[in-house]
């Protein structure tokens, strides 16, 4: 875990990875963003690695992504 996301200016922020994951970090979320939450949490779960290649389902949540980072 890190204390910090480098996204201070865009709060709310989620940052995810798994063991041989990639890793997201989203920012300038709100509360009308959880359902998109709950879609990424569907496709990063449903894909090779965490790699997510088409972002659409994810709604406004793509468009609040960061970073991505392949697997290690």
């Amino acid at each position: 875990m890190h204390p910090c996301l480098s996204v201070c200016d865009a709060p709310v922020a989620l940052a995810a990875q798994s063991d041989g994951g990639a890793t997201y970090v989203f920012a300038g979320l709100t509360e009308a963003d959880a359902a998109d939450v709950v879609a990424f949490t569907r496709e990063y779960d449903a894909a090779q690695a965490g790699w997510i290649a088409d972002a659409r389902p994810l709604g406004r949540l793509r468009f609040c992504l960061k970073t991505r980072v392949p697997a290690l």
